[in-house]
C-alpha cells in the first residue's frame, strides 16, 4: 500500500470495526422448534445446493469457510444490519472484552503494510512499564520472526498466564539497533473510560468509550468519585465515536443520573414480550447539570444514556445526531460453539421513541455512512413537554457540528504526518521523538520545533505554501504537542492536549448553565403536575 494511502485506510478500518461492534447485547436466547416444517424443507434446499457446489466448483473449497463467512452471515444480514455470527474465537474474543480484562503486556498493535506497530501501550500496563512506545515496530516476539505473523498471530503471542515472561525485540525511530525488552505478563483491566478529569474550575469531564465491558459502570462511577463529583457545579458526558455494547451497562450509567425509579428503556419484540427497566438506586438527589455530547459514532448503548437523560430532561444534549440504532441483539449459543447474536427485540426511550432507523429501503452503504433520518419522525415529549423525535438516532438539544479538515490538514492525515487522537502517533512525532527523546510537562512548539516540522515535510515531500503553515499553526502545533505528550509521558497527557483544544468540548462548558436551568424548569413543571393530580376535585 502507498504511503498517501495508509492513512486512510488505517481510518477506514476502525471505522469499520466500531460499526460492526455497536450491537445492544442482551440476555441469552434457546433456539425452538417453530415452522418446523418449513425450516426443514429450507434446510433441504441449502444442503442440495451446497452439494452441487461441493462437486461441481472449479476449486476445491473450504466448506467451513462457504457456511461460516458466507451462507450464515448473508442469511443475517437479509434480516438486519446488526445480527450477527461468531466462529468460537472470535466470540472468544468478544467475550475477553466483555469481561474487561484478559492477561498480557498491555498494549494496542495494528498491522501496517508490512509490518505490525505499536498504537499505545495502555497506561500502567507491562508494556508501559517495559517502556514500550507508541510507533514502535515489532520485530520479534520471543524467537518468532514477526515479518512471518499477522497481529493477530502477533497478538496470541503476546497473551499468556500472569506472571510468565515474553521477550519483545522493537525497531524504532532514532534507535539505530532493535530494542529487546523482556515483560512479564499480568491482568490487563480495560478500561471504558477514556479519560476524564476537572477541565477548569468545578467543570468535569469524562470520555466513555464503549459498554463493551462488564466493568463500563463502575469505571464511570470511579471517574465521578475521583474528580469529587458531587461537589461539581457541571459534568461534561463525551459519548461521540461510542458504539455501544451491554444493555445493562447502559442502564448503569443512566441510573448515576436519573431519579430513582425513573423509567430508563424498555424494549420489546414478536417472540420477547415488553420489558422495562428503571434506575434503582438514582442520583440520590445530586443534581449537577449535565451535557452529554454525541455524533454519527455514538450508536446503541450510548443512544440508550442519551435519549434517557434527554426524555427526562436531565441532561442538554449537544454535538450531531447519533447513528441511530435501536435493535437488541441476543446471544444464541449453538453446539459447535460458535455464538448467534440476533435481533429479537426494539427499545424504546422513555418518551416513547424508537431510535432505529430505517434499514429496509436503504443500501447497506447508506445505512452505514450516508445516514439520514426517517422521512416522517415520530414526535414525542420529554417531562416538562419539550418535543423530541424518534426513527433517525437522537437529535441533539444543541446541534454543534465538528470542524471539518480543510484540504492541507487532510493531507497530512493522509500522509501519516499525524494521526488522529485514537490511533497513536504519527510519522513525524516518531521522527522528532527519535531526536528529541526528553518531553517534561512545560513542552511547548516553539519556532526551533516548527522548524524541524517544515523540514520533515520537504523531506518527505510533501508540498506546502507560507500561507497553509499560516493559516495552520495552532492545528499543527497542537497535533504535535498532544503527540509529543502521548508519546513522552502517556496517552492520559495526550488525551488532556485533546480536549483542552476541542471546539465541541469549549461549546459544552459554555452549555452547563442552559443545561441546569432545563432540568430546574423540568423538575418545577413535573412538581406542578404531580401536585395537580393529587389535588381532590369537586
Amino acid at each position: 500500500m502507498e504511503p498517501s494511502k495508509r492513512g486512510a485506510f488505517l481510518l477506514t478500518v476502525i471505522l469499520v470495526i466500531a460499526a460492526i461492534m455497536g450491537g445492544l447485547y442482551g440476555p441469552s436466547l434457546k433456539a425452538t422448534a417453530a415452522g418446523a416444517t418449513d425450516l426443514q424443507d429450507s434446510v433441504k434446499s441449502f444442503a442440495r445446493v451446497l452439494s452441487i457446489v461441493q462437486q461441481n466448483y472449479a476449486e476445491p473449497i473450504d466448506t467451513d469457510t462457504v457456511v461460516y463467512d458466507g451462507a450464515i452471515p448473508g442469511m443475517l444480514h437479509v434480516l438486519d444490519p446488526h445480527s450477527n455470527f461468531f466462529d468460537p474465537k472470535e466470540w472468544a474474543l468478544q467475550m475477553e472484552e466483555q469481561r474487561g480484562n484478559y492477561y498480557g503486556v498491555g498494549m494496542t498493535i495494528v498491522p501496517i503494510e508490512d509490518r505490525v506497530e505499536v498504537v499505545s501501550p495502555f497506561p500502567g500496563a507491562p508494556a508501559d512499564r517495559a517502556g514500550i512506545k507508541p510507533g514502535d515496530v515489532i520485530v520479534k516476539v520471543d524467537a518468532k520472526d514477526a515479518s512471518t505473523l499477522s497481529s493477530v498471530q502477533i497478538a496470541d503471542l503476546l497473551k499468556g498466564p500472569r506472571g510468565t515472561v515474553v521477550s519483545i525485540t522493537l525497531s524504532r525511530e532514532g534507535t539505530p539497533k532493535p530494542i529487546t525488552v523482556s515483560v512479564m505478563r499480568d491482568e490487563i483491566p480495560q478500561s471504558a473510560v477514556q479519560y476524564s478529569g476537572v477541565l477548569k474550575p468545578g467543570i468535569g469531564y469524562v470520555r466513555v468509550t464503549g459498554f463493551t465491558s462488564e466493568n463500563t459502570d463502575s469505571d464511570l462511577a470511579a471517574a465521578l468519585k475521583k474528580m469529587d463529583f458531587s461537589h461539581l457545579d457541571g459534568l461534561i458526558l463525551d459519548l461521540r465515536g461510542n458504539p455501544g455494547g451491554l444493555l445493562m451497562q447502559a442502564i448503569g450509567m443512566a441510573d448515576m443520573f436519573l431519579a430513582k425509579d425513573q423509567l430508563v428503556v424498555s424494549h420489546k419484540g414478536r417472540e420477547s414480550p415488553e420489558r422495562r427497566y428503571y434506575a434503582l438506586k438514582g442520583n440520590g438527589g445530586n443534581d449537577i447539570p449535565i451535557v452529554v455530547l454525541i455524533n454519527g459514532g455514538s450508536a446503541s448503548a450510548s443512544e440508550i444514556v442519551a435519549g434517557a437523560l434527554q426524555d427526562h430532561d436531565r441532561a442538554l444534549i449537544a454535538g450531531e445526531r447519533s447513528f441511530g440504532k435501536g435493535l437488541v441483539q441476543t446471544q444464541c449459543p449453538t453446539d459447535d460453539g460458535t455464538e448467534l447474536l440476533l435481533t429479537t427485540a426494539r427499545y424504546y426511550t422513555p418518551s416513547g421513541r424508537l431510535i432505529q432507523r430505517d434499514y429496509k429501503n436503504v443500501s447497506v452503504y447508506d445505512y452505514e455512512y450516508n445516514r439520514q433520518p426517517n422521512k416522517e419522525p415520530e414526535v414525542k415529549l420529554t417531562d416538562s413537554g419539550r418535543k423530541v423525535y424518534g426513527g433517525g438516532g437522537i437529535t441533539p438539544d444543541v446541534p454543534d457540528p465538528a470542524p471539518k479538515y480543510n484540504p492541507f490538514q487532510t493531507l497530512l492525515l493522509e500522509r501519516d504526518v499525524f494521526y488522529p487522537v485514537d490511533v497513536g502517533v504519527g510519522d513525524f512525532t516518531r521522527y522528532f521523538m527519535g531526536t528529541h527523546p526528553k518531553v517534561t510537562e512545560d513542552f511547548t512548539v516553539d519556532d526551533a520545533v516548527m522548524q524541524q516540522f517544515l523540514a520533515f515535510l520537504g523531506h518527505d515531500d510533501i508540498k506546502y505554501t507560507p500561507d497553509e503553515i499560516r493559516d495552520n499553526s495552532d492545528w499543527i502545533k497542537e497535533h504535535i504537542q498532544r503527540e509529543a505528550f502521548t508519546y513522552a509521558l502517556g496517552l492520559p497527557a495526550g488525551y488532556k492536549v485533546a480536549v483542552d483544544s476541542d471546539t465541541q468540548v469549549i461549546k459544552a462548558e459554555d452549555l452547563i448553565p442552559q443545561a441546569r436551568a432545563l432540568y430546574d424548569n423540568a423538575k418545577k413543571i413535573v412538581a406542578e403536575r404531580q401536585a395537580a393530580e393529587e389535588t381532590p376535585q369537586p
